[in-house]
Parts: structure tokens; sequence; C-alpha cells
């Protein structure tokens, strides 16, 4: 059974979050990502806090911007540090002061993860990240690849004044395209439309502000070696994960290339590097077994 609630946070911020498990249990945390929301994890938090499969308390939220948490205006409360603070408070509400037993993370969802790994490693024991690159090389083929360049264009359209009003015209009709690229989304069923519908009702400006307030998008101009991603410079210290890492990565993501993981062992010393060949951006929706095979052994 699913559990919803809202969660103040010290800090102000309340998030709406969905949880599967018995309280005092090993904690599991899963972050989504955009357009995403905490319902996509239903179905891992039912498997993970069944006592064959650990009997962890499962906890999702849905981050700040995103379904029926707080929708904070500036674009500037989208930085990464109050994201990071958001989760460092809801794992310290729910697992006290042990670490998560694993954070697991997709797309935006993992941007949160790869910088609260990098900051408080000390609040999980294990890292799990699906399709969502790591800072260090989303940087260098931001700044370097052209076809890399080409497929996030996406983001710099997603930071256009008008993007929510037309990504929510004709019931969504452009956002549901976004969510269909790549294999076909025969995953994509009424009953899962319908639970998009209603968490996209609430608004889109907030998840779209995550990338407003990114400085890790393509030029405008959409070539490489050109504009302000090129005197980004992101420090050592800002990209070393110690925590062991396990990545699944969907090897048919049109919008995230796979060789964007090229070179990552320079960052993370404990790395389990798993491509699925037959999964999309969406392969949390299209394999689900196998992922929850994956992250159960790993752990």
């Amino acid at each position: 059974m699913i559990e919803t609630w809202q969660q103040e946070l010290p800090h102000g911020i309340h998030l709406s979050c969905r949880a599967a498990g018995p309280k005092g249990a090993p904690v599991m945390m899963f972050l989504h990502g955009f357009p995403e929301a905490a319902f996509v994890w239903d179905d891992m938090l039912l498997y993970f806090s069944q006592p064959e499969h650990g009997g962890y308390r499962c906890v999702a939220p849905n981050l700040r911007g995103f379904e029926k948490s707080s929708q904070p205006a500036e674009v500037s409360a989208y930085r990464a540090k109050f994201l990071v603070q958001d989760i460092a408070s809801l794992i310290h509400i729910e697992a006290g002061s042990a670490p998560l037993k694993a954070l697991v993370a997709h797309d935006w969802g993992g941007g949160v993860a790869w910088n609260l790994a990098n900051q408080l490693p000390h609040l999980m024991a294990k890292l799990v990240i699906i399709n969502s690159p790591h800072p260090g090389t989303f940087l260098r083929d931001l700044q370097n690849d052209p076809a890399q360049i080409a497929a996030s264009a996406y983001m710099n359209y997603f930071c256009e004044p008008q993007a929510a009003e037309e990504l929510s015209a004709h019931d969504f009709e452009v956002l549901f395209g976004f969510v269909g690229k790549g294999l076909t989304p025969t995953w994509l069923s009424p009953e899962v439309k319908a639970q998009y519908r209603d968490a996209w009702s609430t608004g889109l400006q907030g998840g779209l502000n995550y990338y407003c307030a990114s400085p890790l998008k393509p030029d405008v101009s959409g070539l490489p070696h050109t504009g302000e991603i090129q005197q980004l410079v992101l420090p050592e210290s800002m990209l070393r994960i110690e925590v062991p890492t396990l990545l699944l990565w969907g090897m048919q993501d049109v919008a995230l290339l796979p060789h964007l993981n090229e070179g990552l062992a320079a960052y993370i010393p404990q790395l389990k590097y798993v491509p699925l060949e037959n999964g999309s951006h969406w392969v949390v929706h299209e394999h689900p077994a196998m992922i929850q095979r994956e992250i159960a052994t790993f752990l």
C-alpha cells in the first residue's frame, strides 16, 4: 500500500511524498526527474518494501516545483544547493542518524543525487543513478561534442518564457510527444497518462525552472566551443563520488547519449556500470523488473 502525505521541512519547504514499508526500517529513497513525479516509483516502493526483497522503508518525494510540493516562483530557488538541502532534510526526518540503504535517482533526480553524494556522502550507503549524466562528463560533452549539444537543444527551449504554456496546450500534446521520443512508449497506457496529467495539472513552471537555474545546458548557437558554457569550470572537488555507485543506462536514450559515460572512472572509483541495450530514457517504465533485479543485486 502506498502512503501519501505533505512533509514540512525545517527551512519552510514542503514536499508531497509517497512511501511504502515500515517506519524504522532501513530507508531507500527515490528521486524522479522531469517531466515526471514521485508516482513513477510506485512499483519500486512496493517491491523493495516487501520482506522478501529487503523490507525497506521506501520513500519517494515530489521534488520542489513538482506536483503538490512547494513551487517557489524565483528561478534562483531551484539552484542545486537548495535542492540538496531539501533531500538532506528529508533523509534526516526519515532515516534519523542512519544513512540511506540507497539513494536511487533518475534524470533531474540524478542531478540532485550526484550533488548530494558529492557533498554529503555520509547520508547514503550506496547510490543508484538511472540515465542522469555525471556533471563532469556532461560539461565535457556540452562543450565539445556536436551530437550531445544537438541532443540537448531542448534544454534551451524549456527556458523560454512560453514553454510551460506550449507544453500544456491541447491536453499536454507536446509534452506527451516529448515523453514518447525514442522507443515506442508501449508503457504509456491510459492509466499512466492520467497519472501524468494529474501531476502536470499542478503546473509545469517549477520543473522547467530546473533548466533555467542550471548552468549545464548548451550554448544557444548549438555549436561546440562557443558561448558561456565554454567558460564554465567545475572543480575536481565537486565531481568526486566516493559512494559505491550503480549506473544503469538505457542505451536508446535520444537526449542523453551513452558516451556521456565514458571516463567516469576518473570521478567514481567504486562504479558498476550496467548498459541496458533495449531501454530508452524511460527505462524505469519500460523494464521495471530488470531495474529491480539490478538494484537488488547491487544492494
